[in-house]
């Protein structure tokens, strides 16, 4: 694979944060404090190349990773970290919270304004998102007084003709942000400084809350897209570099998913019939299921004496 801005040792970077997500010591706390602490320890050493590697590509779940499990549960967290550096980085006092519902994943403070934030990421091979997979109208919820709140998604996975959460994001003043406009900005923050940044960011969330209501995806994006590119005239060289910067991370996840899936299915075409069925017993859940239908009994709720 032909790569410009991205290099192999990005996608070495991602292999071994794909594997070390992996390792899990089996209690969420501790595993989720500890690739947070890694994460920033490895943020210190190697600078902001560490931190746009893993902006540039933690928006897509791996295929590896099964549906509800603790290493997918673990890669949300990671995503949070991700973004909290990023905020960090650009000069908000930012915390990644513990709560686990009903409660945004990062807090952000400086002291012209606050905002609440959350990290979205897909499966490449999940087709199907429907509006609530992107909980705009409960990060309104969650904001607890604060006046803005964000959503962080990878950008081929939004909506990008018509939608409800366009609409949803200029009622309730929640700005749809991509990991490459928050890559973009970091990076603006290296030559103009932390105020700056923070300034322009300001500028989005006030431009989202300015819109004017509209499931148009080309009316939102053009609003904000221009908000950051007449803020400096030296944005646009880095907004070409992330845009290339986002079909050369489609290129190596796509890659990463697909020899995955080659492996699996050669894997199942080796299956002994006796494994097959095992196999399909395991996906389907059955004993859990089963364990579950015996479990229900009489709770004791109709008694009148």
């Amino acid at each position: 694979m032909q790569l410009t801005v991205l290099t192999e040792q990005t996608v070495e970077k991602r292999r071994y944060w794909i594997e070390e997500i992996s390792r899990l010591s089996g209690d969420f706390g501790i595993d989720a404090d500890r690739v947070e602490q890694e994460l920033a320890s490895e943020i210190r050493q190697d600078g902001i190349s560490s931190l746009l590697r893993h902006l540039r590509l933690c928006g897509v779940i791996p295929e590896g990773y099964g549906h509800d499990s603790s290493e997918e549960k673990l890669y949300s967290k990671y995503t949070d970290a991700v973004i909290h550096e990023a905020y960090s980085a650009m000069g908000f006092a930012s915390i990644v919270l513990k709560e686990r519902a009903d409660a945004a994943d990062v807090e952000c403070v400086c002291n012209d304004y606050s905002f609440v934030a959350d990290a979205k990421a897909f499966r490449l091979s999940r087709t199907a998102k429907n509006q609530k997979d992107f909980k705009i109208q409960a990060m309104d919820n969650w904001k607890h007084g604060k006046p803005f709140a964000m959503v962080v998604c990878p950008v081929y996975q939004l909506p990008a003709r018509t939608s409800q959460i366009y609409q949803q994001a200029a009622a309730r003043s929640v700005c749809i942000c991509t990991y490459t406009h928050l890559a973009l900005l970091v990076q603006y923050t290296e030559f103009a400084g932390q105020y700056k940044a923070i300034t322009l960011l300001h500028d989005i969330f006030k431009a989202v809350e300015a819109m004017n209501p509209s499931k148009d995806a080309g009316m939102y994006w053009q609003v904000l897209n221009r908000t950051l590119l007449k803020a400096d005239d030296r944005i646009a060289a880095i907004w070409r570099e992330e845009k290339l910067a986002s079909l050369e991370s489609i290129k190596i996840t796509q890659e990463e998913a697909l020899i995955f899936l080659a492996t699996e299915r050669e894997r199942i075409m080796r299956l002994s019939r006796e494994e097959a069925i095992q196999e399909m017993l395991k996906s389907q859940k059955i004993e859990n299921r089963i364990r579950a239908v015996k479990s229900v009994a009489d709770n004791g709720l109709l008694k009148w004496e």
